[in-house]
């Protein structure tokens, strides 16, 4: 009878995760007891863990979720000597994202990382026997990467960033009141965003204000598209499209132009010059997923991790936007928010 290969998988990491734990403790003893950092041995460094990470597009949320995520695994003692990060960018290239997730398999690496929903797509879809921890995908359900949330299946979980639609909503309201209409600017590709998407026209439409959208097919073409939403709207809203975060600067810089307020949905948007929004630290998400990694190498099964939703409960505005905008900020909102000069 053929053996199931999620078990070989397991079993083959479990002697891993011997071996470098062996190596830690070999090397807190050496630290410990001669003051200086001792290397591993020839044996020890070919039985290190490896983790492969990959992410679709550059931008600088996703590069904050990567820093957290390397960063946490370091300080728990997963170092450069015991844990390798093989990392790879798609550069916005689904072809190459999906080459790259066959590299990903065929290097036997012992659990794969996903940065945002379409790297986690195209490796879960793959249906490989490694092990996958998701980073900040905002539906994960809708999304056919797990089934439900608290008891995950297609042996992977991870990290939810759902956007509070309806929080965003209110700060636009308190911030810029009187809008009547907004501008949705979002690429139709990415399953996150239109989720998204979907959830602002659903509340738009429950508070009977009107929407404008413009749909992209990559970073090239948004600018033309805000371009033509600023002279049809009272503000604009960014979901969580990496598309076109990608371009956010000149989103910032035409709708500033226009005297027109960007809300964006992640921290970095209003870094790249959105007025403001409701976010959760990137590099917060990226800790928290690589906690996950930490439970699966010290022995916990992948579907006995529970996904979580992580919620956003910063204020965070473009002080300069602001100035530029002309908006005057409430003492409250001054004490309150996060700002981003």
């Amino acid at each position: 009878m053929l053996k199931n290969p999620f078990k070989i998988k397991e079993e083959e990491i479990i002697m891993k995760k011997l071996l470098v734990l062996v190596a830690i403790m070999v090397t807190t003893f050496s630290l410990s007891a001669c003051g200086k950092e001792s290397g591993l041995t020839t044996e020890q460094n070919e039985n290190k863990l490896v983790v492969g990470l990959i992410q679709v597009v550059e931008n600088g949320a996703f590069t904050d979720m990567r820093e957290g995520f390397i960063d946490y695994l370091r300080e728990s003692g997963y170092s450069e000597e015991n844990l390798e990060i093989y990392y790879k960018n798609a550069q916005g290239d689904i072809s190459n994202l999906n080459s790259i997730c066959q590299e990903m398999i065929s290097k036997k690496v012992d659990l794969i990382a996903t940065i945002g929903t379409p790297a986690t797509q195209a490796i879960v879809n793959m249906e490989s026997d490694i092990p996958v921890v998701f980073i900040s995908v905002s539906n994960p359900v809708g999304a056919g990467i797990i089934t439900d949330m608290s008891t995950p299946d297609k042996n992977a979980t991870g990290t939810s960033n759902a956007i509070p639609i309806e929080n965003i909503f209110n700060l636009a309201d308190t911030l810029t009141p009187g809008c009547e209409t907004y501008g949705i600017v979002y690429n139709t590709g990415e399953i996150n965003s239109v989720t998204t998407v979907n959830q602002a026209k659903e509340y738009l439409e429950a508070k009977g204000l009107k929407y404008e959208e413009a749909v992209v097919s990559n970073s090239s073409e948004v600018q033309q598209a805000v371009q033509m939403l600023v002279g049809k709207v009272d503000a604009i809203f960014v979901p969580n499209d990496s598309v076109v975060q990608d371009a956010m600067e000149l989103v910032a810089e035409v709708a500033k132009d226009a005297k027109v307020p960007v809300y964006g949905s992640s921290a970095v948007m209003v870094n790249s010059g959105a007025f403001a929004t409701i976010a959760i630290s990137d590099r917060e998400i990226g800790a928290i997923s690589a906690e996950m990694v930490v439970q699966y190498f010290s022995g916990t099964k992948i579907e006995d991790i529970k996904s979580v939703v992580l919620p956003a409960t910063d204020t965070v505005i473009n002080r300069t936007t602001a100035e530029v905008l002309g908006i005057t900020l409430s003492e409250d909102i001054k004490n309150s928010g996060i700002f981003i000069d």
